[in-house]
C-alpha cells in the first residue's frame, strides 16, 4: 500500500510524542513515538512495506506484527483524513 500525507495538518514534536492538529476539520490527535516515526518516515518512503523494514531495523517487532499494526495504524490516519492511500504500482 502506497500512503500520503494529506495537506493542512500541523504537527510538532513533544518528547517521544506527536501531536497533530488540522484546523480545517477541528481534529487535535497525539501519536505514540512509534506513530510519531511513521508519521516522519512517510515523507522518505510512502510504501508500508518499505515502512515496516526501517520500523524492523529500528524496534523489536516481527515482520508479521508489524505488517498487521502499521496497516492498522495507517487506516486509522486515513479514517481521520490524516493520510489518504492507493494501491502500488
Amino acid at each position: 500500500m502506497i500512503v500520503h500525507k494529506q495537506d493542512g495538518w500541523l504537527a510538532a514534536r513533544v518528547g517521544s510524542e506527536l501531536l497533530m492538529m488540522s484546523v480545517e476539520r477541528g481534529l487535535y490527535l497525539g501519536l505514540s513515538e512509534v506513530g510519531a516515526r511513521i508519521w516522519e518516515l512517510l515523507d522518505d518512503c510512502p510504501d508500508s512495506i518499505a515502512i515496516c523494514d526501517r520500523l524492523e531495523a529500528e524496534f523489536v517487532v516481527t515482520s508479521e506484527t508489524c505488517a498487521a499494526e502499521v496497516a492498522q495504524f495507517l487506516n486509522q490516519l486515513a479514517a481521520q483524513g490524516v493520510v489518504r492511500r492507493e494501491p502500488p504500482g
